[in-house]
């Protein structure tokens, strides 16, 4: 070790034996340690920090305390290391005895656990056998298992083969005993599975069984069909019984055994094509004769509103004396006026009519009534018939077999009213009512009436067309000498030719079919051309002015009730009515106040102060005014009395009065100002008539009138 200069310290002088407390920093901080320069393996560094990790330490505290040295506390240790171990020897001395007896035990156990080592592998090796058993067993119930698998389902498919191929008894007995209730069409279908089965399936058609059961099989098809087949005939034969509900035996008992129609669709196509044929005849043969009935019925109850020579410009006194004789039968105001017949496009869901009914009640009805109403039960009948056949047959196309029986008596009876059919207003409803009836079926879904009703409205329009033209050329060709009448009321021609208008306006409001309104433009033209032919007979302009002024406004008036908010011929008519009028103004106060209107229209305009050649005097307008102050109330009570004669309408022979008056006060306003303008015209100012004074009168007359 290297050689440590320390500053001796006699621990034993110093200390005092009953300090338990050392300073080991205050002990070893006197030390000075020197580098050996001799030392190469030994050094020094970090001695102070382990001092410094040992200050806290029991033992090492305790040994410097007491002041020992290191070698002696070596020592010390040894020693007790010596006694620790003499004292170990005789424990073990002690306790050979005991030792002794556990190494006999220890060898005792080991001569156990070996037996028991023995013992275990033998349970080992026979462990492995029991499991190469299980493993065995194991697949041989799998094997098993698979095999019971195969065998239940082959027993599965083998049951159903024989389920399906065999013939019971009790079905036999149904099929061929048994009446056609509601367990026959059981069985039915339990048949027609069988039947199926042996067809489809090659493998059964091969196998053995089928030859047994094939020929009771045939037998039993051959009875059901027979059996179904004589069932449907006699239920079919039931339609054609008097009064019979032919929906309600559909509906509750044909459809009920429904299942009948499949089976002999399917097993028995001869026999069905006859219960097919039977049905098709049947039906055709028992609605033609009802729809053939119920339009002769109906034809009893027939109005006739209009014949051949019904037309808008034929004189009323041309009617035949062989004509007389329907007279009680028309109506006339529905010749050319609406009225009430439109009702039957607001009623156009209504039921059908009953004739004996109607009949009994002595009532009597326009064609277009007749007509909805038995495209009414057509629609109807046609409707229950079309899902009749669709659910009971499964085929739509069987309606129009059927059906061809009762459009033939429809065709035939409308093909007959047609041609004869001069009501031009019933065939315009006609054509209304078919297209309501095609909004009907669209809504229903039901397309089996769509060429039907589309055949008949093609066949409305030429016919109206052609009556339309049969008015057109009447006012066209009219004779205006048997025509006129000396009356300047409206004329009949044109109260006809309004109300006819109205009627086809107010039946197209709603459709805006072009076709009607350029027809009625065309006879616009016409019946202008006519009135206007008409009024030039009058010997006298104001008449012929009366007479058309009369008629315009009749016409408007007519038209209004038609369409309040007015169309292009009443806007036509509102405008000829305003001409006219002013021109009836003129006249009527040119024969009355004939020198003013002249005054004024030639020399009102003039300046009284201009050097011309002629200047307006005071002796030129004295007369006229004086003249006008005199009669001027008379004059305009003779206009009064004069519009009340000439006009029907009261409203209308205000309003032209009005006018009449207020230009009249326009023609004096302009005499009262050329007087103020003229040298030394105020002397005439005490024979002018006040304004406000004729402003008066025209009131008067405005409220009396």
């Amino acid at each position: 070790m290297a050689a440590v200069a320390t500053n001796k310290v006699s621990y034993g002088e110093t200390n005092d034996d009953q300090k338990n407390i050392f300073d080991l920093g205050a002990f070893v901080g006197d030390l000075t340690i020197e580098e050996d320069v001799s030392s190469d393996d030994i050094s020094l560094e970090g001695l102070q920090q382990e001092l410094e990790e040992c200050k806290n330490d029991d033992v090492v505290a305790n040994i410097l305390s007491k002041g020992a040295k290191l070698r002696e506390y070596t020592k010390g240790v040894e020693n007790n290391l010596r006694q620790v171990e003499l004292d170990s020897i005789q424990d073990y001395i002690h306790e050979s005895d005991n030792l002794v007896s556990l190494h006999d035990q220890i060898r005792e156990c080991d001569s156990i656990l070996s037996q028991m080592e023995t013992l275990l592998s033998g349970f080992q090796a026979e462990i492995g056998s029991i499991s190469s058993d299980i493993k065995i067993l194991q697949e041989n119930s799998m094997d098993m298992g698979l095999k019971l698998k195969n065998r239940k389902v082959a027993e599965s498919k083998l049951a159903k083969f024989v389920e399906d191929i065999i013939v019971p008894p009790r079905m036999v007995d149904i099929i061929v005993d048994g009446e056609v209730n509601d367990e026959f069409l059981r069985t039915l279908e339990i048949l027609s599975k069988k039947l199926k089965f042996v067809e489809v399936d090659p493998m059964v058609k091969a196998s053995k069984a089928l030859k047994d059961v094939q020929p009771e099989l045939e037998k039993l098809r051959q009875k059901a069909v027979s059996k179904t087949f004589d069932f449907v005939v006699q239920k079919l034969y039931a339609l054609r019984k008097p009064k019979t509900n032919i929906q309600i035996l559909q509906q509750s008992v044909l459809l009920k055994y429904k299942y009948i129609i499949s089976f002999l669709k399917e097993h028995g196509s001869e026999v069905y094509t006859e219960v097919r044929g039977a049905y098709i005849d049947t039906m055709n043969k028992v609605l033609s004769a009802h729809f053939r009935a119920y339009i002769l019925a109906l034809e009893k109850l027939q109005l006739d509103i209009a014949t051949y020579s019904d037309l808008i410009g034929v004189e009323t006194r041309s009617t035949g004396l062989f004509l007389r004789g329907r007279e009680p039968l028309k109506n006339r105001s529905a010749v050319y006026a609406l009225g009430e017949r439109i009702k039957i496009l607001k009623e156009i869901d209504e039921p059908a009519l009953i004739p004996h009914i109607a009949e009994a009640s002595s009532s009597k009805y326009p064609y277009e009534v007749l007509f909805r109403s038995f495209h009414k039960l057509l629609m109807d009948t046609a409707t229950s018939e079309y899902h009749f056949c669709d659910d009971f047959f499964g085929e739509e196309s069987i309606f129009y077999e059927i059906f061809a029986g009762p459009f033939a008596v429809i065709d035939e009876h409308f093909n007959s009213i047609l041609p004869n059919c001069y009501d031009a207003i019933g065939l315009m409803l006609m054509i209304r009512i078919i297209h309501q009836h095609q909004l009907t079926m669209s809504r229903r879904r039901i397309p089996c009436l769509d060429l039907y009703l589309d055949k008949v409205n093609i066949s409305l329009w030429p016919r109206f067309k052609m009556v339309f033209d049969m008015h057109l050329n009447s006012l066209r060709n009219a004779n205006v000498k048997t025509l006129w009448e000396d009356d300047v009321h409206p004329h009949y021609v044109m109260r006809r030719y309004a109300e006819f208008t109205a009627s086809l306006i107010r039946l197209n409001v709603e459709y805006g079919d072009g076709q009607p309104d350029l027809n009625l433009e065309r006879l616009r033209m016409a019946v202008d051309d006519l009135l206007i032919k008409l009024a030039k007979v009058f010997p006298k302009t104001k008449l012929q002015i009366v007479f058309l002024i009369n008629n315009y406004d009749m016409t408007i008036s007519v038209l209004k009730e038609a369409s309040p908010d007015g169309g292009k011929i009443q806007m036509h008519f509102e405008e000829l009515l305003k001409s006219n009028t002013a021109l009836f103004v003129e006249e009527l106060l040119l024969e009355h106040f004939s020198d003013i209107i002249k005054f004024v229209k030639t020399r009102a305009s003039e300046d009284p102060t201009s050097s011309s050649e002629k200047p307006i005097a005071v002796g030129e307008v004295e007369p006229l005014v004086k003249d006008f102050a005199s009669r001027w109330k008379g004059a305009i009570e003779l206009m009064h009395k004069d519009v009340i004669t000439s006009f029907s309408s009261l409203l209308c022979g205000m309003e032209i009065l009005r006018a009449a008056l207020t230009q009249l006060l326009l023609y004096y306003t302009r005499l009262s100002d050329c007087i103020k303008r003229i040298v030394g015209g105020s002397a005439l100012n005490k024979d002018l008539v006040s304004i406000s004074s004729i402003m008066y009168e025209i009131k008067k007359y405005s409220r009396t009138f």
